[in-house]
């Protein structure tokens, strides 16, 4: 029996050191816990136009995709999260309520002591000081 794979992408976006973290919603996949802004590839769409298209919807705004820099696969096969650096075109983030609770710029520091912090997310932030942004 195969098992199912999904695959998702994780958008990173920093400024000032700062990197764009978010609190999941009630209605959605690990409700409350912190993490990246992201979500799965859909059918026939590359994982730059996901990063995207997963930004615009959780939090309003463009980014431009730049490289993916991680990847991570959950120990039980069924999901892999490509990480992607991404550039933030605006300045105007609105959290969509239906899928984000809480906005929060945060530095490296910081996301660790978030509550809840999604595990692929916390085993990548150790990587951030080494990304050329």
């Amino acid at each position: 029996m195969s098992v199912s794979l999904t695959i998702g992408v994780v958008v990173v976006v920093q400024r000032e050191g700062r990197y764009l973290m978010i609190r999941r919603a009630a209605g959605v996949v690990a409700p409350g816990a912190w993490g990246f802004v992201g979500g799965a590839v859909e059918p026939g769409e590359s994982q730059a136009e996901a990063v995207v298209r997963e930004f615009r919807e959780e939090v309003g705004e463009e980014v431009r995709a730049l490289r993916p820099v991680w990847e991570y696969t959950r120990p039980d096969g069924r999901l892999r999260l490509h990480y992607w650096l991404a550039e933030l075109s605006g300045d105007h983030l609105r959290a969509n309520p239906a899928e984000v609770a809480e906005l929060r710029w945060c530095t490296p520091a910081e996301i660790l002591e978030l509550p809840e912090l999604l595990s692929s997310n916390r085993a990548f932030v150790p990587l951030l000081t080494r990304l050329p942004v």
